[in-house]
């Protein structure tokens, strides 16, 4: 995944908050996939706008140091799973 991508979630997937278990949830057709705090974190910024450098970039102000890498493979994993769809300039 190159830094300059632009990731977005997929149209059937919809970041939210379920009060229940009291924690960040990716909503899809059938399923649910409950995120820990960083790969909401993450999901929040895959917007269309911000490019993957940016996102790591940002999440390093918040966090202490967020290995590329990590961001990278998370976002595969979802790109895979057809959560995420990815937009190149």
């Amino acid at each position: 995944m190159e830094p300059e991508t632009r990731p977005r979630l997929a149209r059937h997937a919809r970041l939210t908050f379920d009060r229940t278990r009291q924690r960040p949830v990716l909503l899809l057709p059938e399923t649910v996939v409950v995120l820990n705090g960083s790969g909401a974190a993450i999901l929040e910024r895959c917007d269309g706008t911000h490019t993957v450098a940016e996102i790591v970039a940002d999440l390093g102000g918040r966090y202490h140091a967020v290995p590329d890498a990590d961001v990278q493979r998370f976002l595969s994993g979802l790109v895979a799973r057809r959560c995420v769809e990815l937009d190149r300039d």
